[in-house]
Formats: structure tokens, C-alpha cells, sequence
């Protein structure tokens, strides 16, 4: 399993950016996965932003709720996350990943940096 996430960089408070995460590898079953974004601040845990089920249900933490929108492709292979309105607390390198349970590989993620 291989996932390459993309799509991060600098960007001014109430900005937005969109990150791609392409997974491939042994994939066969992604349609079947649901899929999350996480994020990591050094020094601290890595945790789930925002997750999508296999039918395209959707979950948010509080944090990010009506500003972050995940969505998936299956015939890409591709799970997204559009982030508006950005803060500096949502500064962070992000992941996606396999939910609730992981794959054992996370990528080297993607980092995001909102200045304020």
C-alpha cells in the first residue's frame, strides 16, 4: 500500500487549499475502505480531521466542522479534503489513511501552513 498525499502549502488565514491522496499498491479493495484525513503537529499525536465511509458518509471533528469538506473518488483511487477558511490551528503535516484502522504505511503526508 502506497498513499501520496498532495496538495499543501502556505497559505494566508481564511484561505483554502485542496489535498489529494492517491493511494495504489495492493488497493484491490479501496472502493470497499472507508477513508480518513489525519493530522500531526510535532510533538503530538496524529489525529483523524475528517473521515468517509465506503457509501460517502461523512464525519468531522468539531474543530473543522462546516469548513472542511472530504470526498472521495473510487475510480481514482483518490480521497480529498477541501479546507476552507482556514486558521493557524490548522497548521499541520497531513495523512490520509485507512479508517478506523490504519494501513501500517501513512505516506509522508502533506504540509499545510496558514499564517495569521
Amino acid at each position: 500500500v502506497q498513499l501520496q498525499a498532495s496538495g499543501g502549502g502556505l497559505v494566508q488565514a481564511g484561505g483554502s487549499l485542496r489535498l489529494s491522496c492517491v493511494a495504489s499498491g495492493s488497493i484491490f479493495s479501496f472502493s470497499f475502505n472507508s477513508m480518513g484525513w489525519y493530522r500531526q503537529v510535532p510533538g503530538k499525536q496524529r489525529d483523524l480531521v475528517a473521515s468517509i465511509t465506503r457509501t460517502s458518509s461523512t464525519n468531522y471533528v468539531d474543530s473543522v466542522k462546516g469548513r472542511f469538506t472530504i470526498s472521495r473518488d473510487n475510480a481514482k483511487n483518490t480521497v480529498y479534503l477541501q479546507m476552507n477558511s482556514l486558521k493557524p490551528e490548522d497548521t499541520a503535516v497531513y495523512y490520509c489513511n485507512r479508517w478506523p484502522t490504519p494501513w501500517d504505511f501513512w505516506g509522508q503526508g502533506t504540509q499545510v501552513t496558514v499564517s495569521s
